[in-house]
């Protein structure tokens, strides 16, 4: 007499290939998700990198203003409340005089952060430190000073971060 013997899976064998064919899935969604946010912030930090640059070298541009006039140094604008106001003159084939053209270029700055970053805020001062050792970020508030460092701050709402602080700050001038 022969036995014949039947080869095959039993259903604890496929239940237990299943689940770690969903781990793997579920592991592999996850890092595409991380990846995606990941490519998100490095895409905003460096429009930031941008923007505080243009804005930098429109500040050198228009140097006619002296500090105490200055409308650059001070700025300071928070997408939280609401859209920018426009200037009264735009400066795009107008000739403008240095206040109006940096009126402009405050508000073309202050748009861009509006659309651009998601809880945005931006800030130019001076500024001699800005880093919050304790904290392990940079501070809004700026130390001023005549001989401290012209900086454009610029920061936005980061998922998981409490509070919007600055994530690029660029020193314009010295």
């Amino acid at each position: 007499m022969q036995r014949w013997s039947q080869g095959g899976f039993t259903l604890i064998e496929v239940l237990v290939a299943l689940f770690v064919l969903a781990l793997g899935v579920a592991g592999a969604a996850g890092t595409q998700l991380s990846s995606a946010r990941l490519r998100q912030q490095a895409a905003l930090e460096s429009e930031a990198v941008q923007l505080a640059a243009s804005l930098g070298a429109r500040m050198r541009v228009n140097a006619a203003l002296p500090d105490a006039s200055n409308p650059y140094l001070g700025f300071d604008y928070d997408a939280a409340g609401g859209a920018p106001d426009a200037p009264s003159v735009q400066c795009f084939g107008t000739a403008c005089d240095p206040a109006q053209l940096a009126a402009f270029d405050l508000y073309e700055a202050a748009r861009i952060v509006h659309g651009a970053f998601p809880g945005g805020r931006i800030a130019v001062c001076r500024d001699a430190g800005g880093w919050n050792a304790a904290l392990q970020s940079f501070e809004w508030n700026c130390s001023g000073g005549a001989g401290a460092p012209v900086v454009v701050k610029l920061g936005w709402h980061i998922p998981g971060a409490s509070t919007a602080a600055p994530v690029v700050v660029m020193v314009v001038s010295a």
